[in-house]
Order: structure tokens, then C-alpha cells, then sequence
């Protein structure tokens, strides 16, 4: 009996984890799936694209190497883009001429960099001038690191999560690194002014220079970049990055006469306007919301691959409560929902501890936690995420659920989650760590804890020291 043609058009993080996803519930045997990537590689962790900028393989951070998908009966298209797509006659094409047929799509596009028009940055062709680059895949990283030297002057426009990686990555490399940031604080969609204080200082600690409030006008040089100039000043650099935030990629779905707003427009359960079309990820726009993080984008993987394969097929997403839990350049940051008060009656507490470098805030609405933000020390993202999550009444004095989260009511109490990414709690963990999964790669491999966002690792390392089983035991 021939299975039902699924075609994933996309092969980024949300790809990867809706492949997962559909395993889980049987999908990969019930569907002949094809899964279509522009990039040569097999879906890798975008987070971690640090990692490749410092000179390591992009088997480092992949999610899904090649053979993965040839071992489980998934065609995995590489290194070719989906160009045109017809609902009506069910079948798409590809860049390299090739016709698929399908009976069900997914657009999985992502997104793409958002940069600025600004005068100079391109040549006549369209392409940006020699020094300019930016911060989205692999192969962009692999070209920044061919290009910097040690002593070189590199601008980073964006100061964002990735334009701070990026910025970091460029100095440990050697490079002379300002950050130019339109807004007054860093990664201001996360933290508040105060809190941007404390990530500004800590960047600028590293030897990273930090101008903010900063509109990038035009592009120096002629045939490569010389600097940027900002109006009635100019920043000498041999080397800019842009990494300006980003949008996502709906030209194919608007070409195929599926409704778009700012992305696919889709319903509870990840459908389009049109029958047997999906999507997923950074592409798709629900409730008037794009996601740009992972935890929301797996949930919505969760509800597709459950429709799908018809293990539920009443599940439905109703959006995410968003947070977000990282290491920027060395810096540990958390931050979910609201991140000012903005109601009156809203509570905030504030704990500055200006000798470590660390903030942290809550803001709270009716006794439940609306929103948190922590820079230098987030130990205590683990419990406030439950609590904000569950909206559990927080106890009289506020400074309780800043400890770790061990002990806190509603907070996780003994059994605190871990991973945020995947929801992966310590005992699960433990469990895992005490029946063999002894090494990191082991222990992320059973959980899947530690593959999202990666500011876990440090804490499942922890786990394995104090729980993986000894047959040597010190005195």
C-alpha cells in the first residue's frame, strides 16, 4: 500500500523536531517523507553557530547528521530550494528542475536576516561589498572566520542575542569589536533598562565596545567595507556583521497564494488557509504572533506531528508563554514575560548585587509572577519558570523564589525542570544518568535535554558528576 506523501519544506530546528516528534507517534512509517534543505548539511542548532565561528565542525552542533534521516526512510533533499508550489495539482518544484508530488506540506522556511538598507552596503549586483557579512547559518560563520584576522576592526549592528555571540566570537578571535545598537539598551526585547546596564557593563568587561542609541547610515568604502558612518560621525572598521533581527520567509507561501501576514497564517492546529498545507516554526504566524525561540516553536511541533498522524487529532496549540533562559557571550541572561510593570498595581522587586554583576527583577500582578529578568546569575530561572508557567500564588516574601528553585511552592519543589527547551525535569534526568547515559552526549541523546539553547549543559554536567554509578569511590 503506497503511504501518503508528507514533504517538509525547510530543514532548520523546528524541522528536526517535528521529524522527532512524528517518530514518537509512528508518522515516519506512516508517511514517505521528504524533507527539502537549501543548506548542504542535516539540520544543525542555529544557537550554537558560535561554535562554528571559533573554528569548529558543523557536525558539532547538528541535530540530524545526514545518515539520520537515510536510517529512519526519510528522503532528505540537500542543497536545493523549493521554487514554486501548486495546491491545486499537489506538487512543488525544486531549484535543481525536479518534480515532487505530495499529499500533505509543511512549510518548516524559517527565517531570514533582516538588514537595513543602508547606503553603501551593496555593489551593483546586488551583493553585499567584501568585509560585510551576516550573522544566520553556517556557511555565514564559516565565511566571518575566513575573513577576520587578529588586530582587525569589526562593527557588529545589532545588539541582540546573536550580534552579542557574534561580537563575542569576533574578539576572542582577536579582532577590535564595537557593538552599534539602535536602541539604548541591549538585547532590550528581553531585559529593561536596568537590567541592560548590568549585560552592558558585562559585555564591555570582555574589551567589547558598546554604542548605543547608535543609527547606522551608510557603509564606507568602495570596493570593501572601511567603516560606517552614522550621520555626523563615522567608526573606522575593516569588517561589519548585521545581525539586525530577522523576518520570516513566506515568499514561497505568498507565491503559492497561501494567506500571509507578517508570517503563514495559520490556526490552532498549525493549518493553513488552504487544505493540506501546514506551518511551523519562525514562519508561521498564529494569533497574530511569530515565534522566534525554540520552547514555543517545539510546542507547536508537538500539536502538528499530533494532527498528523491523527494521535490526536484534537490537539490544538493556544500560543506560548515565552521565556527565555541563554548564556550571551559568557554572560548568563533570563528573561520571561513581562519585563516592566505596566499596570498600576503591578508589584516589582528589584535585587542588585553591583559587586557580582548581577540583577534580577520580578514583576508581579495579583500575587503571580508575569514576568522576570535575570543578568549574571540565573539559578533561579528553573523555579520562576514553573511559576509563571502554572501561575501559582507566590509566597509573602518575594525574595523566596530568587533562591535556586528547590523549595519553592509551585516552583518545582524537589523536582525541579532543567532544560526549558524541552521541559526535561531532574528526575527524568537522574533516571537516565543512573541506567547508563553517564556522558553529556549520552545524557542529551536519551532527554534531549541540553540541545536546545544550550545553557543547560552546565547543570546536566553537574547532574552526571553527582548521580553517574562508580566502581571507584574515594575516600
Amino acid at each position: 500500500m503506497t503511504r501518503p506523501a508528507l514533504a517538509i519544506i525547510g530543514n532548520g530546528m523546528a524541522t528536526a523536531r517535528l521529524l522527532d516528534e512524528l517518530a514518537a507517534r509512528g508518522g515516519l512509517t506512516k508517511f514517505a517523507v521528504t524533507v527539502f534543505g537549501e543548506e548542504p548539511h542535516g539540520a544543525y542548532n542555529r544557537i550554537l553557530l558560535n561554535r562554528v565561528l571559533m573554528g569548529g565542525a558543523v557536525d558539532e552542533i547538528t541535530l540530524k547528521p545526514r545518515a539520520w534521516y537515510a536510517e529512519r526512510g526519510v528522503q532528505f533533499v540537500p542543497g536545493v530550494a523549493v521554487t514554486r508550489l501548486s495546491h491545486a495539482a499537489q506538487r512543488l518544484w525544486t531549484s535543481d528542475g525536479k518534480e515532487f508530488f505530495f499529499d500533505t506540506a509543511v512549510f518548516a522556511t524559517g527565517s531570514t536576516a533582516r538588514v537595513p538598507d543602508v547606503e553603501g552596503l551593496r555593489r551593483p549586483d546586488g551583493t553585499m561589498k567584501r568585509g560585510a557579512f551576516v550573522y544566520r547559518t553556517a556557511a555565514d560563520v564559516q565565511q566571518m572566520r575566513h575573513h577576520a584576522r587578529p588586530g582587525m576592526r569589526a562593527a557588529v549592528v545589532g545588539g541582540g542575542l546573536l550580534g552579542l555571540e557574534a561580537a563575542k566570537g569576533l574578539s576572542d578571535l582577536g579582532l577590535s569589536v564595537t557593538v552599534v545598537h539602535l536602541f539604548d539598551v541591549l538585547m532590550n526585547r528581553q531585559v529593561d533598562a536596568l537590567g541592560g546596564q548590568f549585560l552592558r557593563r558585562a559585555i564591555e568587561r570582555l574589551g567589547i565596545t558598546v554604542r548605543t542609541s547608535v543609527s547606522t547610515k551608510a557603509v564606507l568604502g568602495d570596493k570593501r567595507v572601511e567603516g560606517l558612518s552614522f550621520g555626523g560621525e563615522t567608526l573606522p572598521a575593516e569588517m561589519v556583521v548585521f545581525s539586525s533581527g530577522i523576518k520570516p520567509r513566506i515568499d514561497l507561501a505568498q507565491e503559492s497564494d497561501v494567506p500571509c501576514n507578517a508570517g503563514i497564517l495559520v490556526d490552532d492546529q498549525l493549518r493553513t488557509e488552504l487544505k493540506r498545507l501546514y506551518a511551523v516554526g519562525e514562519c508561521a504566524e498564529h494569533d497574530r504572533t511569530v515565534y522566534g525561540t525554540v520552547q514555543p516553536i517545539y510546542e507547536q511541533c508537538k500539536v502538528l506531528a499530533d494532527v498528523l498522524t491523527g494521535a490526536d487529532p484534537h490537539a490544538a496549540y493556544r500560543g506560548s508563554k515565552v521565556y527565555t533562559k541563554l548564556k550571551v557571550a559568557g554572560v548568563e541572561v533570563a528573561s520571561m514575560g513581562r519585563i516592566d510593570a505596566d499596570r498600576t498595581g503591578d508589584e516589582c522587586v528589584q535585587v542588585i548585587e553591583e559587586a557580582r554583576g548581577v540583577y534580577r527583577k520580578l514583576v508581579v500582578r495579583d500575587n503571580r509572577l508575569v514576568g522576570a529578568v535575570l543578568v549574571g546569575d540565573s539559578s533561579a530561572a528553573a523555579g520562576l519558570v514553573q511559576l509563571f508557567d502554572d501561575g501559582s500564588p507566590l509566597p509573602p516574601n518575594r525574595l523566596d523564589v530568587l533562591a535556586s528553585g528547590e523549595a519553592i511552592p509551585g516552583g518545582g519543589g524537589s523536582d525541579p525542570e532543567v532544560c526549558n527547551c524541552h521541559h526535561v525535569r531532574t528526575s527524568a534526568l537522574v533516571g537516565a544518568i543512573r541506567s547508563g547515559c553517564d556522558t553529556l552526549p549520552k545524557l542529551s541523546d536519551q532527554t534531549r535535554a541540553g540541545t536546545g539553547c544550550g545553557s543547560c549543559r552546565g547543570q546536566l554536567a553537574n547532574l552526571i558528576l553527582q548521580n553517574a554509578p562508580s566502581t571507584t569511590r574515594k575516600g
